[in-house]
């Protein structure tokens, strides 16, 4: 039990852990600088609860800022509660989580202040790889205390309250917060990239907890293997239905038909989160076409093309799963990249550094192809060349360098209609055959889509023990 006063910074900590599981550590530290009369502001804490508790069992190590102290502000000794923290979690292979509400920068600490910041990213940085790190904001996180949620694996914000700048939307030219909050949980989760999830400060605590629970706690502890009460061999009746949603088919494939989505309302065209197959968590990526409302109908068409942002979410999702050991599904269905100014600008780099991320992982890979697997894009999406130990694909899947119709075209310009529309059709049969691809390797099994959960499970089974040796380096620099 914590013998903190009930700040919010603590009810957050209470609300987030199993009951009476909190111990509070630390809470006697004070500021140790006099300057601005800082003596007469002291106050246990020095704005941040620490300790550790369990979820659902499993340990973490939590941090809570606490507005009510000083505005939460950074300072030397808040920063050394952190740090510490983050030592002993590195030791013990504990997750950390940190709940943000910020004031930024303590400015009667000036440099103290400043080291304090460069204290914790070092920290983070040395953590990265190795424990999870998860940041839930719930109010103010401006300036450098934004870099810690960038720096971290996954983040959280409150949908309200919760703000993430590094420059004030004020202190933007041209701009006002009433023309464009930049600082905004709706702006940060559309547009950065940095955000997995927005919501009430109750429904971020439930987000966090049940991550904590797909997770490992550490890169050399993978605990995440719970019993699996789903059939192994449920068929998935209608998939090719709703295929195109790869959010609904990804819910469909997993055991209870559990899906924990990460970054939704960026680079849409991409699907990407965690399932259970058989119990054992698996980070997934598909390409996504269309979504569907919950009233049935189609809410938004997004195209089969892979946007620039869609790639940059598959690349981080990737990277973080090698780092922790979780295997790695992709479900393909792409016919090429987003062509438009916006992602022409960063196209080929994301695109590259999402390509790295399946090369460079030695998890378990395992691809399924679904639909229309086109040219460069889909090799791109972790395809036999790539590195997948196992490719599958339904049985009217299209694999080739493009649509028929259009190699037609360029294979035999200024032909008629009727020579085209005969081209067309020997091109599919003979380039864009998914037994074309078969018959080459490129795909090992040919699959009902009713089936496609039974033989991921199966692949992934067989995976278990995987063991790949890599060139000797210190690390890669896509």
């Amino acid at each position: 039990m914590s013998n903190t006063t009930q700040s919010k910074a603590a009810n957050r900590i209470e609300a987030l852990l199993d009951a009476n599981s909190f111990v509070e550590i630390g809470a006697k530290v004070t500021a140790r600088s006099t300057d601005f009369n800082l003596t007469e502001k002291k106050a246990a804490s020095d704005g941040v609860v620490t300790g550790y508790g369990v979820i659902d069992n499993r340990p973490v190590y939590v941090y809570s800022q606490d507005a009510s102290v000083l505005g939460g502000s950074m300072g030397e000794m808040h920063a050394r509660k952190i740090t510490a923290l983050y030592d002993i979690a590195i030791k013990t292979g504990v997750p950390v989580i940190g709940l943000v509400d910020c004031a930024g920068l303590r400015l009667e600490e000036a440099t103290d202040a400043l080291e304090a910041f460069g204290a914790i990213y070092l920290k983070q940085t040395l953590a990265s790889g190795v424990i999870p790190q998860i940041t839930a904001v719930f109010g103010t996180c401006g300036g450098g205390m934004a870099l810690v949620p960038a720096l971290s694996d996954f983040t959280f914000v409150e949908k309200e309250r919760g703000h993430i700048f590094v420059n004030s939307p004020n202190a933007l030219e041209g701009n006002r917060t009433e023309k464009c909050d930049s600082s905004s949980a709706e702006f940060q989760s559309k547009e950065t990239g940095m955000v997995d999830g927005i919501g009430t400060e109750e429904e971020i605590l439930d987000q966090i907890r049940t991550l904590v629970t797909l997770l490992p706690s550490s890169n050399w502890d993978n605990d995440t293997i719970v019993e699996c009460s789903d059939s192994l061999n449920r068929l998935l009746e209608g998939a090719g239905d709703y295929a195109q949603d790869a959010g609904m088919l990804l819910s469909a494939l997993a055991d209870d038909e559990a899906f924990f989505e990460i970054k939704p309302e960026y680079g849409k065209d991409i699907a990407a989160g965690f399932i259970r197959l058989n119990g054992l968590t698996v980070g997934a990526v598909a390409n996504r076409s269309v979504i569907y409302g919950e009233d049935g109908n189609k809410a938004e068409e997004l195209g089969t093309t892979l946007s620039s942002r869609g790639a940059r979410k598959a690349a981080s999702l990737v990277r973080f799963c090698d780092a922790f050991g979780i295997p790695v599904l992709t479900l393909t269905n792409v016919t090429g990249f987003s062509a438009s100014l916006c992602n022409e600008k960063m196209l080929a780099r994301s695109v590259g550094s999402m390509v790295a991320a399946f090369a460079e992982a030695s998890v378990p890979k395992v691809n399924v192809i679904t639909g229309k697997a086109y040219g460069s894009a889909y090799t791109a999406m972790n395809s036999k060349s790539l590195g997948a130990d196992f490719v599958f694909a339904w049985e009217d899947a299209e694999i080739g360098m493009m649509d028929a119709s259009l190699a037609a075209k360029i294979l035999s310009p200024g032909a008629s209609a009727a020579d085209l529309a005969e081209k067309a059709d020997a091109y599919r049969r003979l380039q864009s055959n998914v037994e074309s691809a078969a018959a080459r390797g490129y795909v090992d099994t040919v699959i009902a889509a009713a089936e496609t959960r039974k033989y991921v499970i199966t692949a992934f089974d067989i995976l278990y023990a995987k063991k790949e040796v890599r060139p000797d380096k210190k690390h890669g620099t896509v």
